[in-house]
Parts: structure tokens; C-alpha cells; sequence
């Protein structure tokens, strides 16, 4: 019997950033290109803000959190991604092999750029 890790799936949850963090050791990785109104930097558990992999201002504007423009969001965001696989990379490099919560602010909780991201980066099959 083997006692050699096994790669795993890293796990990417998400979490509206007002809450209150899940506890464990997970990774917190804010991923809005502004930071959230009302919050204070540091009154709030936030590893890391990768604004970087936010969606563009351009697209974020055109979206404008607008649901009948979803699935038409998630493709040019994911097409934004795909042009910046060095900064998904880093992402899951910096997170050392914990499992993610991707931090977002908006209200939508079913049309957000968190819950795009998380789908890109599972469907890249993403290893830790």
C-alpha cells in the first residue's frame, strides 16, 4: 500500500464578502477590480485581492449585473481569462494547495463574477 499524496481537485467555493468567513484554512482571494464599499482593509478575512483576474471595466460596464446577459458574460469573461492563464496560475500557486473561497461583492449571488470564475476554473480541471 502506498503512502504517496495523491493529486486532488482543489476545492473553489464562493462567499459574499460581507459575511462572516467560513472558518478553516482556506484560502480567501478577493477577486473585485474595486474594493467593497463600506468594508475597512483588514476588517475583513481577505489572503489575498487579485483584481487582475476581475472582469475587464469594459465588459463589467456592459454587464451591468443584468441576469438576461449572463451567459453571454461568462463567455467573454472566460475568453479575458483564457488570456491570462499566468495570472489563473499564480492564483492557485499563492493559495499553496488550500482549498479557495473566491470573495465577491455584488448582490446577485446567481450572476456574479465569482461564481464565472469558479466555473472557468473548474472546468480547467485546475490541480493542486
Amino acid at each position: 500500500m502506498s503512502c504517496a499524496p495523491q493529486s486532488m481537485t482543489m476545492k473553489i467555493l464562493i462567499e459574499r464578502v460581507y459575511l462572516a468567513p467560513r472558518a478553516g484554512l482556506a484560502c480567501h482571494v478577493l477577486v473585485d477590480r474595486f474594493w467593497p464599499r463600506g468594508l475597512r482593509k483588514g476588517a475583513v478575512r481577505i489572503d489575498l485581492w487579485r483584481k487582475d483576474l476581475a472582469p475587464s471595466d469594459d465588459l463589467r460596464r456592459w454587464f451591468a449585473h443584468d441576469p438576461a446577459k449572463w451567459d453571454e458574460f461568462k463567455r467573454r469573461y472566460h475568453q479575458e481569462l483564457s488570456q491570462k492563464s499566468e495570472a489563473v496560475s499564480q492564483l492557485i500557486a499563492e493559495c499553496g494547495g488550500r482549498d479557495v473561497i473566491l470573495l465577491y461583492s455584488a448582490h446577485d449571488q446567481q450572476h456574479n463574477q465569482a461564481l464565472a470564475l469558479k466555473e472557468y476554473l473548474e472546468r480547467s480541471r485546475v490541480r493542486v
